[in-house]
């Protein structure tokens, strides 16, 4: 299996609902290091699994309108705990339309899978992985 990984960053705010996050349940920020991972089975023409350049750029346009944010007022999130993990399947969901509309400089179905994973600090992180259709 082949991958290629493109990294950056965002810096939010939010907070969440239930006892067992204590004292985060209270507003807090947090600094998220996001690393997008592509794989393939085989490399195309070009030697590659996807353009890291276009793969960066659209990583950048899913976690724009996301960074300097209070999660909480934004609608797209209302009512819900934007937990690491939750925000890994957030940004999947992003690279897999992107990727099925083309915009990584390679066709969908040549890709077999994409991990998203987000470091919260230098001894946590979380990821969701899954194949692409």
């Amino acid at each position: 299996m082949f991958a290629v990984e493109v990294r950056d960053h965002v810096m939010i705010a939010h907070s969440f609902r239930g006892d067992v996050f204590g004292p985060a349940q209270a507003l807090h920020g947090a600094t998220f290091v996001i690393d997008a991972a592509f794989m393939a089975a085989t490399l195309d023409r070009n030697g590659i699994v996807v353009d890291i350049g276009l793969a960066h750029q659209v990583l950048k346009d899913i976690l724009t309108p996301l960074n300097y944010r209070n999660l909480d007022e934004m609608p797209v999130f209302k009512g819900i705990n934007t937990t690491t993990e939750f925000l890994t399947k957030h940004v999947f969901d992003g690279l897999a339309a992107a990727a099925a509309q083309g915009r990584l400089g390679r066709a969908a179905n040549e890709l077999t899978a994409i991990r998203v994973t987000i470091s919260e600090s230098h001894v946590a992180r979380a990821w969701y992985e899954a194949p692409l259709p």
